[in-house]
């Protein structure tokens, strides 16, 4: 079977972000996963379809959540990379905040693509941790949507809150 396909590409800028802390790796790991709580897919759907009132669902994750974020896949790639000689400690999450997320996809489903937001996190050389993840507005951005680039605004200012709950400087790339 084939399909007719027409393409487009866009091109955009990206900038990571990585920060330096002090932080013990699992002390990090643990205020991460306190400040960002775990809320699959499925779980937000079972509590979705008891009323069907997403305002209502968004408004409660912020009782849970209060960055908003919620984490919907972790991974733990040091599980894996020990065996290929890596043995540095690392975890990777994605986060997404509902209430931004369904603005995105209302103005363009395809801006689903940098919704949610991956997070790394491992041990430095040094004693400490390093954080790292991609700056959501300039990925947003080249879909040239008014209301997208906003919403990566949004998102570039909930990430900076949040990394400032976690005891740390808000980065320079995060401030507006």
């Amino acid at each position: 079977m084939s399909y007719d396909v027409s393409e487009t590409t866009a091109e955009y800028s990206a900038k990571r972000v990585s920060l330096q802390t002090n932080a013990r790796f699992e002390s990090l790991v643990a205020a991460f996963e306190q400040a960002v709580p775990e809320l699959t897919e499925a779980d937000a759907a079972a509590r979705l379809a008891e009323d069907g009132d997403w305002a209502g669902f968004v408004r409660g994750l912020r009782w849970e959540a209060p960055s908003g974020f919620v984490r919907v896949w972790t991974s733990l790639p040091s599980e894996l990379m020990r065996y290929a000689g890596n043995p540095v400690p690392s975890t990777v999450w994605m986060i997404v905040d509902h209430g931004i997320a369904a603005r995105l996809c209302r103005h363009d489903p395809g801006a689903m693509l940098y919704s949610p937001i991956r997070v790394e996190a491992h041990a430095s050389a040094a004693a400490g941790t390093t954080l790292s993840f991609d700056v959501p507005s300039l990925q947003l951005r080249g879909f040239g949507i008014n209301k997208v680039t906003q919403a990566g605004a949004e998102l570039d200012r909930a990430l900076g809150d949040l990394i400032e709950d976690l005891g740390m400087p808000r980065p320079a790339a995060l401030r507006r």
